[in-house]
């Protein structure tokens, strides 16, 4: 009877240490990836105010060329 106890308690343990490996790396995965969206934040604000600037204004607000 021991001898069952104690191989269903390594048996847990051994699932334990593994969903413990799984957690750790998950959390790995989730760290990388709150940096990359961070990386994508910034660069999504550079473009974003790039292309404002070299947007087209609309015709009312174009000024004419200097040959007008």
């Amino acid at each position: 009877m021991t001898d069952s106890i104690d191989e269903r308690l390594i048996n847990i343990e051994l699932m334990l240490t593994e969903q413990q490996r799984m957690l750790d790396d998950l959390n790995e995965v989730i760290i990388s990836q709150g940096k990359e969206i961070d990386t994508l934040k910034k660069e999504n604000a550079l473009l974003k105010t790039l292309l404002e600037r070299e947007t087209v204004n609309p015709l009312s607000e174009e000024t004419p060329p200097p040959h007008y």
